[in-house]
């Protein structure tokens, strides 16, 4: 595959996907290819494992529920809890992290009342208490990376979490099909609206509503950062005043090398940590350099903060909520 058309596939329709009868006809317009080649490009991405899928990703807690969680593990038990804690499928993400609580991981369920009793039954099967930290506060978190360093972040906006909306059993099914990706054929929406029960029309219709409403951050290609050659994974925590934390939140979301930033609850006395961000890059000492010179111009210096590597990824898929 040529390198210019994989970067384009890649990094220019991870959002902003069209939403038509048929979209790969439509990238194949904008690339000036034949549609065969988008889909066999997209499929080639995906065996090797540089896109995930091509589909919808989900707001936290705006469909269902979800949790960022942590465990302090011993070293000699992390990789046999981490294969305890993979075999839910409510567990999307689960990385080992420079840390005492070294294993983070993510829950997703369709209900509130779900999540907790996964959180509960996790516990029992690694052996180790959890700790849960709830989304709070969004600055920036709708999963794009940008593969173009140069490629300008829009004003964050600080959202509080709105509690989950309720959906009808219909809506339901599509979320469940939505959350595997899109089939990589010519009319992917209307195999959906036939898995379903439904119209293709109806299918982009509801989709259209939910991003509009931004219970779907963004539709289109997720990549894999890793895969990409961006294998220095920090996340970067900081005890920032309450009275602060929005705005301070809203500053390090537009820098162009925050990957994710949001606010999340202390857990005292062990965890102080009110702000998160994400940093990716190809090297350990980049991303350390981004991040002391971040801690710098945005006045953070005074503020307690941690880094935690990321070492190990036991786990990456998209989110369940269905």
């Amino acid at each position: 595959m040529n390198e210019t058309f994989e970067f384009r596939l890649l990094n220019e329709f991870q959002r902003d996907f069209p939403l038509c009868p048929a979209p790969f006809a439509e990238l194949a317009a904008r690339l000036g290819v034949a549609e065969r080649v988008v889909l066999g490009g997209l499929e080639k991405l995906r065996r090797e494992g540089k896109i995930s899928r091509v589909g919808a990703v989900f707001a936290p807690k705006r469909i269902g529920a979800s949790t960022l969680a942590a465990m302090a593990v011993p070293a000699e038990q992390l990789d046999a809890v981490a294969a305890a804690v993979n075999r839910f499928p409510e567990v999307n993400h689960n990385y080992e992290r420079e840390h005492h609580y070294n294993l983070w991981f993510v829950v997703t369920a369709g209900s509130e009342g779900r999540l907790q009793a996964t959180l509960g039954a996790i516990e029992q099967a690694a052996g180790y208490p959890l700790m849960p930290l709830p989304l709070v506060e969004e600055f920036h978190i709708d999963l794009g990376f940008s593969l173009n360093d140069n490629a300008p972040k829009k004003a964050a906006i600080a959202r509080p979490v709105r509690p989950a909306a309720l959906i009808d059993e219909a809506e339901r099914r599509l979320v469940a099909v939505l959350q595997e990706g899109l089939p990589l054929f010519m009319r992917p929406f209307a195999m959906i609206a036939e898995r379903i029960g439904a119209s293709e029309s109806d299918v982009l219709g509801r989709i259209g509503r939910w991003l509009d409403d931004g219970a779907i951050k963004r539709f289109g290609v997720v990549v894999r950062h890793h895969e990409l050659g961006f294998r220095a994974n920090a996340m970067v925590v900081h005890d920032i005043p309450d009275d602060r934390v929005s705005e301070i939140g809203r500053a390090l979301a537009e820098e162009p090398a925050v990957t994710l930033c949001y606010r999340r609850p202390r857990h005292l006395p062990d965890w102080p940590y009110n702000l998160f961000c994400m940093i990716h890059g190809r090297e350990r000492a980049e991303v350390e350099s981004l991040i002391a010179d971040l801690r710098l111009r945005h006045g953070l210096e005074a503020c307690a903060h941690e880094t935690l590597f990321s070492l190990t990824r036991f786990k990456q898929n998209g989110a369940r909520y269905a």
